[in-house]
C-alpha cells in the first residue's frame, strides 16, 4: 500500500528497496488497485496476502493478460533534469 504509486515504482525499479522485489528483480508494474480510503487499501492488501498463488495470478491475468508493464511510459528517458517525485 502506498499513497504515491509513481514514486514507489521508481524506487523499486532503481533498487532502493531491499527485500523481495530487489532479490528477485521485480521491475514491472503488472497490476494495482486504487482505493479511496487508506483503511480499505490496507484491508484489501491483508486479504490478498492470504490468497493462494494461483488466485493472485488469475487476478493479474484477468486484468493484464500480457503481463504488460503498466508504468512503462511513466518516466522520461534521457531527461537530465528529471527527478523522482518525493513521497508524502
Amino acid at each position: 500500500m502506498t499513497s504515491n504509486l509513481f514514486a514507489r515504482v521508481w524506487k523499486h525499479r532503481n533498487g532502493t528497496f531491499d527485500g523481495f522485489t530487489k532479490t528477485y528483480g521485480c521491475d514491472r508494474l503488472v497490476w494495482f488497485e486504487r482505493h479511496v480510503w487508506v483503511t480499505e487499501a490496507i484491508q484489501r492488501e491483508k486479504r490478498l496476502k492470504k490468497w493462494r498463488r494461483d488466485w493472485k495470478l488469475k487476478l493479474i491475468e484477468d486484468a493484464n493478460p500480457g503481463w504488460d508493464d503498466l508504468a512503462a511510459d511513466w518516466y522520461p528517458v534521457n531527461d537530465p533534469d528529471w527527478r523522482p517525485p518525493v513521497e508524502d
